[in-house]
């Protein structure tokens, strides 16, 4: 099918405004072409305005390139993805002895190592960081056992990263770029700010939901040891063909059985909603819309946010990057429109509850869940309504205020909340609630498991 530019164009326009959006670029693979367009204004304040190769932080599809570095290593034969992290990495270490010696690299890879993702640590600019950074995550208390569910984590992305130095001898910085953006030619991707400074960069923007957003105190709110989970700086159009390179079998820079092995199920997802996520494979987000298989990320990085998803039997890819406001919303909008069209994909409507929601037992859901810097407390008032409070603790306790949310029931173990940003759902928080392979109780709320203490 051939892709109309200019209908495509005028659509991103209107849907980008409609939701205050203040800019984005897209850049869509279709029949076997990059089509790169651009909408609105790189920084409210300046009025400078997007151009396809403008640059955006992409926030955690970081991830999917530090996973395609790790599979490079296994390529070669420095790696097995079943070893222990502690065998390679004889630095990193948890409080639990146990877990420790047990977690492996495929675990990291997958989100089921039981590390947790709001570990947040400034270990400096220096080329040591994420060595630093993996140090003082050894006092750092796991989500849950290694292997007994899946709960995102970016703390095991730092790891990773951490492998690739360790078995590269190069900063990871480096080595994305050594190993990936210049084999590829990807000459608008990047990892650090000063080199952004070198083509036209988005600005974050931060704001209420319905409103147009302002530019944020700071470019750039993440310390260099983000980097593997949470900083690749890029244009649409170079996502689109980082993308193409694992559609293609790897095109030289990845084994296709590497490229297979990265789309191959490894868990499944308890939370379908909060990044649309069906299951995941070895850094890939998994999907399966409606009998059609597909895979691709979600990123977020303070005021920034990035859509990117891959339909293999049709041969497109689709990357959205925004600088604010009702991103979600637009990127729902737009990829249900463009997915349906180019591969025959039937997106999953909006999250939300129905008009008349089924009447559930909410007793033995109550209670207190626990994770490290995070208490989630579930409760109900006298009338029966439940709601659930949302509170940083301990290290974290002045990194957000609480959020105390209602919750209306879907199913028996799953709610949608009130009081969703743009980096949730559409216009719901998902609140779902699941049971660990150990048989421990859990919930989950943006792909974090949180054990039920109490």
């Amino acid at each position: 099918m051939t892709f109309d530019t200019a209908r495509w164009q005028a659509r991103l326009d209107e849907l980008r405004a409609a939701h205050h959006v203040p800019g984005a670029s897209l850049a869509v693979l279709s029949g076997g072409s990059v089509h790169e367009l651009a909408s609105g204004v790189l920084h409210r304040g300046t009025g400078v305005e997007v151009t396809t190769d403008s640059v955006f932080q992409s926030g955690s599809i970081a991830k999917v390139y530090t996973a395609t570095l790790i599979m490079q290593l296994a390529d070669s034969g420095l790696l097995d993805l079943d070893a222990t992290v502690v065998s390679v990495l004889p630095e990193f270490a948890t409080p639990d002895e146990v877990a420790t010696k047990t977690i492996t690299v495929r675990q990291l890879l997958s989100h089921t190592g039981g590390l947790t993702c709001d570990f947040t640590y400034d270990s400096g600019r220096g080329d040591d960081c994420l060595a630093t950074y993996v140090k003082a995550a050894r006092q750092v208390a796991l989500d849950c056992p290694p292997g007994t569910a899946l709960s995102y984590s970016s703390l095991g992305y730092v790891v990773l990263g951490r492998i690739v130095e360790v078995l590269t001898g190069q900063t990871w910085d480096q080595a994305l770029k050594d190993r990936l953006f210049t084999p590829l030619g990807l000459d608008h991707s990047m990892t650090l700010p000063e080199e952004a400074l070198r083509f036209r960069a988005a600005m974050s923007h931060l704001g209420e939901p319905g409103q147009d957003p302002d530019p944020a105190p700071a470019w750039d709110l993440m310390p260099r040891s983000a980097g593997p989970y949470g900083r690749v700086i890029i244009s649409a159009g170079d996502l689109a063909r980082f993308a193409q390179m694992h559609l293609d079998g790897g095109r030289g820079v990845l084994s296709p059985a590497s490229v297979a092995a990265m789309q191959r199920r490894e868990v499944d997802s308890p939370d379908k909603w909060t990044v649309s996520a069906d299951g995941w494979g070895l850094g890939w987000t998994l999907y399966d819309w409606d009998g059609v298989s597909g895979y691709g990320h979600d990123g977020a990085a303070i005021g920034q946010y990035a859509y990117l998803r891959v339909v293999p039997h049709a041969g497109v890819v689709v990357a959205l990057l925004t600088n604010g406001g009702g991103a979600r919303q637009l990127y729902a909008e737009l990829y249900r429109e463009l997915l349906a069209e180019l591969a025959g994909v039937r997106m999953p409507d909006a999250f939300g509850p129905a008009a008349e929601p089924p009447v559930v037992d909410m007793t033995r859901l109550l209670g207190e869940y626990k994770r490290e810097g995070v208490v989630v407390t579930v409760a109900q008032d006298a009338d029966g309504s439940a709601r659930v409070r949302y509170e940083f603790v301990d290290g974290m306790k002045d990194f957000s205020p609480p959020l105390e949310v209602d919750l209306v029931p879907i199913s028996e173990t799953v709610f949608a909340a009130t009081g969703a940003g743009p980096s949730f759902s559409e216009d719901y928080i998902p609140v779902v609630f699941s049971t660990l392979s150990d048989g421990t109780d859990c919930l989950y709320i943006g792909m974090r498991a949180t054990p039920k203490s109490g």
